[in-house]
């Protein structure tokens, strides 16, 4: 897990933190201000690629906070290699990572949801309207969050200067596929977390603000053991509640 002190010592890093905040930024200024609803019964082209933006938008405001000591700790060391004139990579490539796995993942759950949609399983809110489903979904949500994979990706997710000291590549493109890889373990870490919002209602911005936090804490905090467990408990609990009640 990054320190403080290892983020500390990035923060002459101003490009980086740009992006950083720009970016967040953005997409919860979208969230908060910009973000509508499809209210078509029937999706086409245009419904489907208004929602996969939404999605993409979400995932960059819900994961980037996460990902930040990574991408700082990339920084640098970039830029530590750079003094020993070392090939300097920028940090904004490794970022492109992320947002292609991230944008990856927002086109799948994209079309999961129209499926859901034409299935009727939800509401013209954007929400679960059947019972059964959510019931299933959280029951699946649940046992995922002590599953060995969710562990293991979590794992990778919370050493981050392991994961750069042994999956280092060289030049532009090997920034993006580290970014890539890593990318690959925050989705490992949260894909079906952020499926509640299926559940909830895919708009709700308390809902959203909570699973950001969630995911920041899994990754920061020295006992994630006890989140995943109470996320675990909870998802169990509401989904029996919703197959038995």
């Amino acid at each position: 897990m990054a320190s403080l002190s290892q983020i500390t010592h990035s923060l002459h890093s101003p490009i980086t933190w740009v992006s950083i905040l720009l970016l967040t930024g953005l997409s919860w200024y979208y969230m908060l201000f910009d973000m509508t609803m499809v209210m078509s019964p029937h999706w086409g082209l245009y419904e489907l690629s208004f929602v996969f933006i939404m999605w993409a938008v979400m995932m960059v405001g819900m994961m980037m906070p996460s990902a930040t000591p990574m991408i700082m700790l990339f920084a640098k060391i970039s830029r530590t290699r750079r003094q020993r004139s070392a090939e300097f990579v920028s940090s904004n490539l490794f970022i492109l990572g992320y947002l292609l796995i991230w944008s990856l993942y927002s086109l799948i759950i994209t079309l999961v949801q129209w499926q859901l949609h034409e299935l009727t399983l939800m509401t013209p809110m954007m929400q679960s309207g059947n019972p059964i489903f959510s019931g299933i979904l959280l029951i699946i949500i649940g046992i995922y969050q002590i599953s060995p994979l969710k562990q293991q990706c979590l794992n990778h997710c919370r050493s981050p200067l392991n994961f750069l000291m042994t999956q280092w590549q060289e030049g532009n493109l090997g920034a993006i596929k580290m970014g890539l890889k890593h990318g690959q373990y925050c989705v490992g870490c949260c894909w079906l977390l952020m499926a509640l919002l299926l559940i909830v209602g895919v708009m709700h911005i308390g809902w959203i603000l909570a699973l950001s936090i969630l995911i920041l804490l899994e990754k920061v905090v020295s006992w994630p053991e006890a989140i995943n467990i109470g996320i675990c408990l909870a998802c169990l609990g509401f989904g029996l509640y919703f197959l038995v009640g």
